[in-house]
């Protein structure tokens, strides 16, 4: 089986290969600065700032080009060009009707299956080699990005990572952007995942008419010190208010003083 792995680059357009589960020749395509040099800026002072990476996970049944258009067109230049963004698909074609169809074109994917309750998961450990292998290929990675099941997955991440459940063989997750996200329902998942609270920088954008905005309300309280942007609308990715631009702006801020700090010592 052949599938794509997306990634969005302005302008620049390169081919890698890799082998997942059966899926070759993933085209890449990588985000960064206009006018920038091996994903920096410039700042005022003339020297180069290192953006913040960030390995971009997609909603259920979507895909990696969906997530990219869908941040592309609605989040403003200020914030997408002070991110180094890679999207990609998850390992799984869907394995049913997608709610995005006739919305935005196929093929779509998911990250791993549930039943009814969300109390069952199958093929959860494979989404975290796959998710493990993205990071070792095209990262490092400062942190995660994730919306809808992709937001449920980059919020869980940091604790499963620490106890060693996933991710073993990649830096730690340092940052974490979470829109439309929601705790895990699964017990033995979720008491590795949120406990101990998780200390990592995160931003999390609450939605007024989001079905699973009581969920991503207790998300928060795994949390130290989250960031939150509320908007007005369901679950999708929003767009920004002024104050909700400002709280985002000042969180980039913070990533690229840290990650400039960490390159000095």
């Amino acid at each position: 089986m052949s599938k794509q792995i997306l990634y969005y680059l302005p302008k620049i357009f390169s081919k890698s290969s890799s082998k997942m589960y059966g899926q070759t020749t993933k085209n890449i395509h990588q985000q960064t600065h206009s006018a920038a040099i091996m994903a920096g800026e410039v700042t005022a002072n003339g020297n180069q700032r290192k953006l913040p990476r960030f390995l971009c996970l997609h909603g259920f049944r979507t895909s990696g080009a969906i997530l990219k258009k869908q941040i592309f067109d609605k989040w403003p230049i200020q914030v997408v060009n002070k991110l180094d963004l890679v999207f990609v698909d998850a390992p799984f074609p869907s394995q049913g009707k997608s709610e995005v169809e006739g919305i935005f074109d196929p093929p779509y994917y998911e990250w791993y299956q549930f039943n009814k309750e969300l109390k069952e998961y199958e093929n959860f450990d494979k989404c975290l080699e796959y998710i493990q292998e993205c990071m070792i290929k095209h990262g490092p990675f400062d942190g995660l990005l994730g919306f809808s099941q992709g937001a449920i997955l980059s919020g869980a991440l940091p604790g499963l990572q620490d106890t060693g459940m996933g991710l073993t063989k990649v830096p730690k997750i340092k940052y974490l952007i979470i829109i439309g996200g929601a705790k895990m329902q699964i017990k033995s998942l979720a008491e590795k995942a949120y406990s101990p609270a998780i200390t990592c920088p995160s931003v999390h954008f609450l939605g007024e008419k989001d079905f699973l905005k009581p969920s991503g309300i207790k998300l928060l309280e795994s949390y130290v010190d989250p960031v939150v942007i509320h908007h007005p609308k369901g679950h999708t990715i929003p767009r920004f208010d002024e104050k909700g631009l400002e709280s985002m702006l000042s969180f980039i801020e913070k990533l690229q003083a840290e990650i400039s700090t960490s390159e000095q010592v």
